[in-house]
């Protein structure tokens, strides 16, 4: 081959990137002068995030369809000039055609990559557009930033200071909107703050399927409301707070507390039924102040349901308990740790194996369930069960299991039903074959369904739990526990994927880790057992013994949690975007 030879003729003899590309099901785009390749479809906005290249947005969402409201988004676009009749393209010695620049924008939330794709998220043209944008967004926008809720947090804040002209040429009196609206039992609305991107909108009709708000009027009158006749008491309208890029939907329950860069975040999980929710607990001091969802596409997308994120109220409640009680001639007395496991044990010592039993809770992590079956390995009793806690799937992220940890209650006590005991425990107690009880995080009474004259028959109740409840008012020792942003624990959720939580706020008073409760008590009862030193030990010694635990870690675990064990349960909502994402309506 000539050295002189054309650069086009040298680039037949060998594939070009669009060809190299093109097997993978790639095409290169150049994002700001470089090259990089990205899957065929790929959104604009998308392609500039795999570049690192921020774009600027209100409207768009992944997880929403895309309508191109707010037009805050606008790149420059260049293709290829077409070749004229009968030509072949032109490659360059790099193996890419040359591009052609559009003199007008695009928005990047909705058109789509090709081969040998331009885009400019910078430069005159587009800074330019974006600060006419801007400029039209605030134009009616109320100056009550030290006063908004969504400081903090708000794009348009951010994105003024980034984009803005840094002042108004609006001389005329700004168009006044409803402020401080009831719309619905969590949510307020500020319609002077919107900036009309929809997001509320498309999220209640696409992802909740409750189609209650829209847009009414026309021009700059334009606003968002509920629908004649209707609220938004959707059990997920909180979640239209989270994504209003601006503070004109705020929480009711988070509205005017603490300002967000305050706050504290700890990565955790929802407790409140089997789905395992990925959260964010924010916290300042020892208080929790809001939880909101943490996106993991294998569990809860980035959602959650109202009624589970402001669950965390409870353990902040007055009738917490703080201290070891004992009862003595008919009245519970504060006591020591020492001496209210050393009670606790010296109880079941008296008993034989078959007059004990054991009643846990679903609610108990791995760590706690593991120590549970210890100590009735320990004691020598088969009668060990949790309390089943079902209700109705909301067709989303609500499971029809109420309970955290069913599947991993039924990987440590190796049963398909780790409450199938429960019946003839509660008859063995009524019976009066069994004598002494354990109960783990559990109200009897209340979630299931024991009598009170059947509990008044043992001669030693021992109760683990948050709060005063009518069980632990019989027991003879009472172990105050911790909640489930107060502890470190690993749970396993409908779908068998491991996961875990994280300490957000200390526990009160002398409460204690469930984990060091039942470690205390079977070292009491197993004077040759070495309690562990932290939960990472429980863990660890859990891992080694169950097998579908063995080559994990906490550490290994990660923020989103691995999958461990297949139990054919799938969570509806994920099914219902991956249905979405394929038909191209979302990104995922």
């Amino acid at each position: 081959m000539s050295e002189d030879a054309p650069a086009s003729t040298v680039m037949a003899e060998k594939k070009l990137p669009k060809d190299l590309a093109a097997e993978k099901g790639l095409v290169n785009v150049q994002i700001d002068g470089h090259w990089i390749q990205v899957p065929r479809g790929t959104r604009m906005i998308e392609a500039a995030k795999m570049a690192e290249k921020e774009i600027p947005h209100y409207c768009y969402h992944p997880k929403l369809s895309s309508p191109g409201n707010c037009r805050m988004c606008l790149v420059q676009m260049g293709m290829p000039p077409r070749p004229a009749p009968g030509a072949d393209p032109v490659y360059g010695e790099d193996g890419y055609q040359e591009i052609g620049w559009m003199p007008r924008p695009v928005i990047a939330c909705a058109n789509t990559v090709a081969e040998n794709m331009g885009i400019r998220t910078s430069g005159d043209l587009v800074e330019d557009t974006r600060k006419g944008v801007m400029e039209f967004l605030l134009i009616n926008h109320p100056l009550d930033c030290p006063i908004c809720d969504q400081a903090g947090e708000c794009k348009l804040q951010e994105f003024s200071v980034e984009h803005g002209r840094g002042q108004s040429r609006f001389q005329e009196t700004k168009i006044k909107k409803p402020k401080n609206v009831d719309i619905g039992k969590n949510i307020r609305l500020d319609d002077e703050r919107c900036i009309m991107c929809s997001r509320c909108i498309r999220f209640m009709d696409e992802v909740a399927e409750d189609p209650v708000l829209g847009f009414s009027q026309r021009g700059t009158h334009t606003s968002v409301t509920v629908h004649p006749g209707h609220r938004l008491d959707s059990n997920y309208s909180l979640n239209t707070a989270d994504i209003c890029p601006v503070g004109a939907l705020t929480s009711n329950d988070f509205r005017f507390q603490m300002r967000v860069w305050f706050l504290k975040e700890t990565k955790s999980i929802d407790t409140n039924c089997g789905t395992g929710a990925n959260t964010v607990i924010w916290t300042r001091g020892n208080e929790i102040f809001r939880v909101t969802p943490r996106q993991n596409d294998e569990v809860n997308s980035a959602w959650m349901p109202d009624s589970h994120r402001l669950a965390f109220h409870s353990l902040q409640s007055d009738d917490r308990l703080t201290r070891p009680l004992i009862r003595k001639e008919d009245q519970h007395l504060e006591s020591t740790w020492l001496e209210a496991s050393a009670k606790a044990a010296e109880g079941l010592n008296m008993r034989q194996p078959n007059e004990v039993a054991i009643i846990a809770s679903g609610r108990l992590s791995n760590e706690e369930l593991y120590l549970t079956r210890k100590i009735a390995q320990t004691i020598g009793t088969d009668l060990v069960s949790i309390v089943p806690r079902q209700g109705q799937s909301d067709g989303k992220l609500i499971s029809a299991d109420r309970n955290p940890n069913t599947t991993g209650a039924n990987l440590i006590f190796a049963t398909d039903e780790a409450c199938a005991k429960l019946d003839a425990i509660r008859e063995g107690i009524s019976a009066g074959r069994i004598k002494s009880l354990i109960v783990l995080q559990e109200d009897l009474m209340e979630e299931a369904g024991f009598k009170q004259e059947d509990l008044a028959k043992l001669d030693h109740l021992i109760i683990t739990h948050t709060h005063a409840n009518a069980t632990a008012a019989l027991a003879n020792v009472v172990l105050p526990g911790s909640g489930f942003a107060e502890k470190r624990a690993t749970y396993v959720n409908v779908t068998g994927r491991l996961q875990r939580t994280n300490q957000a706020v200390i526990a009160p008073g002398e409460a204690r880790d469930d984990w060091e409760i039942l470690s205390a008590l079977l070292s009491h009862l197993d004077k040759s057992y070495q309690a562990p030193a932290s939960m990472d030990g429980v863990f660890n010694a859990l891992a080694a013994e169950i097998p579908a635990f063995q080559g994990q870690s906490f550490g290994s675990i990660g923020d989103l949690g691995v999958h461990i064990t297949q139990t054919g349960v799938t969570i509806p909502l994920l099914e219902q975007e991956k249905a979405r994402k394929e038909s191209g309506i979302i990104v995922g």
